[in-house]
């Protein structure tokens, strides 16, 4: 059984500050518990006392739905999606040794909406090659739109991503795809992402089965906590990424800090959720930091706080280390913009703050345990 992160604050916010290495992997290696590969970094190599020393980035809901203002707003940008993310969050993107976001929608030119569903997000596969423009590594597909055009459109869509070579996590052409880790190697380090949802309250989006493509579900906990224990076995690091919480809501449903608890118990080092379309707030519980909900990164035209978190892991065969920076942001007008103001930065940090359970965050964007 692999050790515990203990959290360690940096007094900075940008990976120079922090002396995170620049670098990322050309191929970072991804696998089932099968035969993990070592990846191979770009400069950086492993001391014999094996020192590492890595960053795991993440943001909130994305949407290239063709009819959505997002992308008709990207449609008339000379540079595309990079019009619409300022490059100091791109810069951050590209720069992080495995980048994760929420694939909020389906890469499909199939399938009919579901009948019912008040909204419903389909994009071309050709939209896939933002990703890889904004340095995704890793998406979530467990989510609540990804069957809004049904089986053949997920179907699709895992396809796509397949055929782009970014690993998706949370869905599968049946149950044993849908609630399998995906494991990453880094500088000696197995890094394990696993996701569930339990995001609606009128259930239209199926779990998988045997035999039925679909997601894997945590209304019920019993796979999710497998899933878990299952990687807490075969890896340093384990993620967990529920997609969970009421819209618009920055009040915690009961079951989220309940169940994240339990994630934890089962061998969890990081909690990062999404669905709410707004940012909640933190936790430590046991040392393990619970991002409730990285909320909108570039989702739809409304106003609302935003941001990317890293995970900044270092250490050696003596001590593993993390340290919880949040990177300022803004969805406003179709565009998610980098908050560079120090006052606009404090503003956020305090109104986060404010919904958080036992965390403070000083000036650059550290948290702490209080």
């Amino acid at each position: 059984m692999k050790k515990k992160l203990s959290i360690l604050i940096l007094a900075c916010l940008t990976f120079q500050a922090c002396g995170i290495k620049e670098s990322a992997l050309e191929e970072t290696q991804i696998q089932h518990e099968e035969d993990i590969p070592k990846a191979q970094a770009k400069e950086a190599t492993v001391e014999d006392n094996g020192a590492y020393d890595f960053t795991l980035c993440f943001a909130g809901d994305i949407n290239f739905d063709e009819n959505w203002a997002t992308t008709q707003y990207l449609n008339t940008c000379e540079n595309g999606i990079i019009d619409c993310i300022s490059p100091e969050l791109i810069n951050f993107m590209q720069q992080a040794d495995i980048m994760w976001i929420n694939n909020e929608f389906t890469y499909s030119d199939r399938g009919q909406p579901l009948p019912g569903k008040a909204y419903t997000f389909r994009a071309n596969p050709d939209r896939v090659e933002n990703l890889k423009l904004l340095g995704v590594d890793i998406v979530g597909l467990a989510n609540n739109h990804v069957y809004d055009y049904g089986k053949e459109a997920l179907i699709d869509t895992m396809d796509t991503l397949d055929k782009a070579e970014i690993p998706y996590v949370g869905a599968g052409h049946n149950l044993e795809e849908a609630s399998k880790p995906i494991y990453m190697e880094i500088q000696g380090k197995t890094i394990a992402f696993v996701a569930a949802s339990r995001a609606e309250k009128n259930k239209m989006t199926p779990q998988a089965t045997d035999t039925e493509p679909g997601i894997l579900r945590c209304y019920d906990t019993t796979l999710f906590d497998e899933e878990i224990k299952e990687a807490d076995a075969n890896a340093d690091i384990v993620v967990a990424l529920p997609h969970w919480g009421t819209e618009y809501s920055t009040e915690l449903e009961s079951v989220q800090p309940q169940t994240a608890h339990e994630y934890i118990d089962a061998g969890a080092d990081a909690i990062i959720g999404a669905h709410t379309h707004c940012l909640q707030g933190f936790e430590y519980y046991k040392d393990v930091p619970i991002i409730y909900s990285l909320g909108n990164y570039w989702f739809n035209e409304k106003t609302l706080d935003s941001m990317l978190v890293t995970l900044h892991c270092y250490g050696n065969d003596n001590e593993d280390n993390m340290d919880v920076i949040i990177i300022p942001a803004l969805q406003t007008n179709c565009r998610t913009v980098y908050v560079d103001d120090k006052e606009n930065q404090r503003k956020l940090y305090d109104r986060l703050e404010n919904i958080s359970v036992n965390v403070e965050i000083d000036d650059n964007g550290i948290l702490r345990t209080k």
